[in-house]
């Protein structure tokens, strides 16, 4: 083995202070209610959105990206360093702690149903992002993680994400029998029905295989999905009971904007992006080049480094703070926060993101992942020889 280098003894990640800067998000509810307290103005219940769809873009496009990776010979001490740990252990007594909080705000009837509405949206935010910082826990194989990922999840009631992304998405992405795949020409809002109703299918059929070669009933104690169900019916149920039934059209909106927020990341991340089948009949290996990718520092700080997606795909295990830069990836204008908004307006994702497709297969659609009826009325270029 070559010995490591004098340089990859020395080095230290410069973001490391930075990554508790994710924390921010579980506390927005706390933020918007000091804002209130401070400047008087019910428009601050509203900061959750603000925060994550304008001011977060504002700041990717002031400070831009980095493209840099850890040395190769540095990696495994940044593995094993269980400071990053911690940054996503802390996220979960924060997120139930400001949706506790959120709950008293709603039960005792100082707020107007707009100012309530601008609570959910926030708390929405926390949730949405709760589902990624249970998808970075729940890759790996630590029995607390897992269990961690499990229970960030109960707020959004999307416990059945555990099944499908880590042995459904990981196997089928980037490809038609995806339903977590977006196709080149499909709005999100025709894929999140798709997405949701066909990736609740999959993790069933999933689960009820796993239980079957295991030689136990579905409908058990074993079932990981009924369990994670399960523990959201008992955290809405045990919030009712504390808070009165007023808090519960709020916990069911905020846990359907908490999915939704993740489901738009699910489109943003492979959108059009295909493997090609092999002579075999099997898919290709999964590679960089099935991913987008962002490198936009600040985006990458709040959502763990999700954004360098690609290497994810080739190594699941690999914590977010060892996540490299590839240069075959295709990368994205800017953040995900940025890119979430572009989405919900399809005519501007197309303006942005078609062009980038396009490119990245050298106009020839044939190898992108495409929705009929848009290969018919997209103009294709000659794919270049030599």
């Amino acid at each position: 083995m070559k010995p490591a280098s004098n340089d990859a003894r020395l080095w230290r990640d410069p973001r490391r202070p930075f990554w508790l800067l994710a924390l921010a998000v579980p506390t927005l509810p706390f933020q918007a209610g000091a804002l209130v307290a401070v400047t008087g103005a019910g428009v601050f219940w509203w900061w959750g959105p603000f925060f994550a769809f304008v001011l977060v873009p504002l700041l990717d496009l002031l400070i831009g990206p980095d493209g840099a990776n850890p040395p190769e010979e540095a990696m495994s001490r940044l593995e094993a360093d269980r400071y990053y740990r911690w940054c996503t252990y802390l996220y979960l007594p924060l997120q139930f702690g400001a949706l506790v909080w959120a709950c008293g705000r709603w039960a005792d009837g100082g707020l107007s149903v707009v100012e309530a509405l601008g609570l959910t949206a926030t708390t929405g935010v926390v949730a949405g992002v709760a589902i990624n910082t249970a998808h970075e826990l729940g890759h790996k194989r630590e029995l607390l993680e897992r269990r961690l990922s499990r229970m960030a999840l109960a707020q959004t009631c999307y416990g059945h994400f555990y099944v499908e992304h880590n042995h459904g998405h990981h196997i089928r992405v980037a490809t038609p029998e995806d339903p977590a795949s977006s196709r080149m020409g499909e709005s999100f809002w025709r894929f999140l029905p798709r997405t949701v109703l066909g990736g609740l299918r999959s993790a069933w059929h999933l689960e009820r295989r796993r239980l079957q070669r295991r030689g136990r009933p579905v409908l058990s104690r074993h079932n990981d999905i009924l369990t994670a169900w399960a523990m959201s019916v008992a955290l809405f149920a045990v919030l009712t009971a504390a808070f009165g039934v007023r808090v519960l059209p709020y916990l069911c909106l905020q846990a359907v904007l908490g999915f939704c927020l993740l489901e738009t990341v699910n489109y943003l991340e492979h959108y059009g992006l295909l493997r090609e089948r092999r002579a075999d009949g099997r898919y290709e290996r999964v590679a960089p080049r099935h991913s987008w990718n962002s490198d936009h520092t600040i985006s990458n700080l709040f959502l763990f480094q999700l954004q360098r997606h690609s290497d994810h795909h080739a190594h699941p295990l690999r914590r977010y703070q060892t996540l490299r830069h590839f240069d075959e990836a295709p990368q994205l204008p800017s953040g995900y926060a940025t890119m979430i908004v572009l989405a919900w307006f399809p005519p501007l994702w197309r303006r942005v993101t078609h062009p980038l497709l396009l490119a990245h297969y050298d106009g020839d659609l044939t190898r992108a992942h495409v929705r009929p009826s848009v290969r018919r009325r997209v103009p294709v270029r000659p794919r270049r020889t030599g």
